[in-house]
């Protein structure tokens, strides 16, 4: 059924409708801009770290709690991160300009 109704759809295509809509207005300009790289790749390594404090949160509160296989992997961890940060700071990812 579904697969049938985009077969069998009518499609009348005009530059009306592949404008951009904006509340009923005229468009001021393009809508779509561009989009410098540089944030996307801190977009990425906020995610990152991010995720490792999410991660790093149960081994800080259960510290005294937990053996030292577990102590080990969280500075594995940690230790496998501060690598990508150097890799990031050497392939130079953290300059703004």
């Amino acid at each position: 059924m579904i697969v049938a109704g985009f077969v069998c759809q009518y499609k009348k295509d005009s530059p009306v409708k592949n404008t951009t809509y904006e509340c009923g207005l005229q468009p001021f300009s393009d809508a779509r801009i561009k989009f410098d790289i540089k944030y996307f790749n801190y977009a990425i390594l906020f995610l990152i770290f991010d995720v490792e404090t999410i991660f790093l949160y149960p081994f800080a509160v259960n510290m005294n709690s937990l053996g030292l296989f577990a102590i080990i992997e969280a500075f594995i961890f940690v230790a496998i991160l501060l690598f990508g940060l150097i890799f990031a700071i050497k392939r130079k990812m953290l300059r703004w300009l």
